[in-house]
């Protein structure tokens, strides 16, 4: 048996969340029935800008209902919108759940829960209860045979077990898709580990050979669950459980509790307290109403009692105190919920102070990560490749520019105040930022840097930015004072520039409410240009500032020329201040 987490359509779990608020207060929720409803949800989908879909951008009239059907199903899985059952099913599921009207494809408490939820935590929360009501299989999922079980805790139950026998409580991707995903809780989690154990006592002995080692061991596991496959079939079955294993890290990930180790997970040392309650319950089993009910109001959690809850609190300020910050102890009558979620923001933020002050040790691998949207995919310092996942191509290049200003090192603002893109407990992109406002804000000691990066090419480009990019430099230029204030710089990167953006951000002026006139100075830098000048600081960081503040002024001063003529310009000054 193999099995899996989610929907390889929707690969980013926090998209989930986009399409809910996409569909709530639409005529769709509740109505998602047919081919013509699926078709309405794809185009809503691709309208709100939660999903590409590309045969739309070729011909409106396209059929995409394929997609609609799809997406339905990954927030049905996860409950955040209700499932078709019978009659008789729904209204026992739904007896206790006031809140829902009795309509299919209606979203859930858990859903608006899940769309209330502001702060990454929150969004990861509401995942949590969704994968601890979680079972396979289940009424929306009955093709799996084997007895019902919950994933996340046949997870975490691996590896606390791995820990029993010494071993390290963590899983490689390999390990995971070999091991994890073909087995489930009737194979034994003890028999598991220790299959796991010998995988790695095995690969020792392979060092040096290791390709020739893990083809073998997943041709081994797919003639195992399939003896008779064809042998020019069993590719196709090593990319599905590649496949499978990518989709439910990312959505065990999304529940808070695991971390990134290398290309594997861990259990999160934040949230060690939950996992451990996780691990020490009993897996409760359900009929069908109560499963729907449990699913669609979202799981108990662990933390919903006082009592851990107290625990919890108190192994964050542990946590906490270990890296030199004092927290007040908990208050008679205080919210123990809002002190959890205050702890928990503020160890995540110490977190990324520490990944910041790391970032100028990591320039080779943000030079690969640049490089990767230049080529492709590029080489990693530890040999792996960077590839951007499909899908995510805006929030990683968001991510990667980020990063690249971090590693500059030399920020007066927090490094979670620079982004307005979220991020999950590696520092990972999870969306990009929400209209409204810039993508990033860098402030340094003498001038303010606004970022806006796109991928979008042609005149959709000058369209699309044109407008909001001048209007948020705007926005940080006003908030300086007249006199004394810093300089604001804005920065455009995108692959490439098109002229008619270019000749935008030429003059730049904007005008004010009171129809007072300010100068914007706006450069587009096509990310080619920008790896260069990435490289060329690489060795001089601390120079970084002062050498970006003189590019950018040197470009403005060519901003007189025509834009495809400025452009060209822009490109010869990068070249030529790496050259020095």
């Amino acid at each position: 048996m193999l099995w899996h987490i989610g929907n390889t359509t929707v690969r980013t779990p926090y998209r989930l969340r986009e399409a809910l608020i996409a569909l709530q207060g639409t005529s769709l929720n509740g109505n998602l029935h047919g081919k013509q409803k699926e078709n309405a949800f794809a185009s809503l989908l691709h309208e709100s800008k939660v999903a590409d879909v590309q045969r739309l951008e070729a011909d409106p009239d396209s059929d995409v209902s394929d997609l609609g059907r799809k997406w339905r199903s990954a927030l049905s899985q996860l409950g955040f919108i209700t499932y078709n059952v019978s009659d008789e099913l729904f209204a026992q599921a739904t007896a206790g759940i006031p809140e829902l009207s009795g309509r299919s494809f209606e979203i859930t408490p858990n859903g608006y829960r899940l769309i209330q939820s502001e702060p990454m935590t929150a969004q990861q929360e509401c995942f949590l209860r969704s994968l601890l009501a979680y079972r396979i299989p289940s009424p929306i999922e009955p093709r799996y045979v084997c007895p019902p079980f919950n994933p996340l805790k046949f997870v975490i139950d691996v590896m606390f077990e791995l820990q029993v026998f010494g071993s390290e409580s963590s899983l490689s991707f390999v390990e995971f898709a070999l091991f994890i995903q073909t087995a489930t809780p009737s194979n034994g989690v003890s028999a598991i580990a220790k299959e796991v154990i010998q995988f790695r006592q095995r690969k020792e002995s392979a060092t040096g050979n290791l390709r020739d080692f893990y083809r073998q061991e997943y041709q081994n596991t797919v003639l195992k669950n399939n003896p008779k496959v064809p042998k020019d079939i069993i590719r196709t079955k090593v990319q599905t459980l590649n496949d499978y294993a990518d989709l439910s890290f990312r959505y065990l990930k999304a529940t808070g509790l695991f971390r990134s180790r290398g290309n594997g997970i861990t259990l999160n040392p934040t949230k060690i307290e939950v996992a451990n309650k996780i691990h020490e319950s009993e897996e409760t089993q359900y009929n069908d109403a109560a499963y729907l009910s449990n699913l669609w109001k979202g799981a108990q959690l662990p933390t919903d009692d006082e009592a851990t809850a107290i625990q919890v609190v108190e192994n964050l300020a542990q946590q906490i105190a270990a890296k030199g910050e004092a927290v007040e102890p908990v208050q008679p009558g205080e919210d123990i919920s809002v002190k959890r979620h205050v702890l928990e923001e503020k160890l995540l933020h110490l977190e990324e102070m520490e990944y910041y002050k790391s970032q100028a040790q990591q320039i080779e691998e943000i030079s690969a990560w640049i490089k990767a949207f230049l080529e492709g995919s590029a080489k990693l310092p530890n040999g792996e490749t960077a590839k951007i996942p499909k899908g995510e191509e805006p929030a990683y290049l968001e991510w990667i520019i980020w990063r690249s200003f971090l590693a500059i090192n030399s920020l007066q603002n927090a490094p979670w105040e620079a982004r307005r893109f979220q991020v999950d407990q590696d520092f990972l992109p999870i969306s990009t930022a929400p209209g409204g406002g810039p993508d990033m804000v860098f402030e340094f000691s003498d001038a303010i840097v606004v970022v806006e990066v796109t991928l979008t090419n042609s005149s959709r480009q000058e369209a699309a930015e044109g407008e909001p990019v001048r209007r948020h430099v705007a926005k940080y230029v006003e908030a300086q004072p007249a006199k004394g204030g810093k300089p604001v710089y804005g920065l455009f990167i995108a692959i490439n520039i098109d002229s008619n953006t270019a000749h935008t951000f030429r003059t730049g002026d904007w005008y004010l409410k009171d129809d007072s006139k300010i100068n914007l100075h706006i450069v587009p830098l096509k990310l080619q240009d920008f790896y260069k000048l990435f490289q060329y600081g690489s060795n001089k960081l601390a120079e970084m500032p002062a050498i970006l503040k003189d590019v950018i002024l040197n470009c403005r001063v060519q901003a007189t020329k025509e834009a495809p003529a400025w452009k060209q310009t822009i490109s010869e000054i990068i070249d030529q201040t790496v050259m020095r």
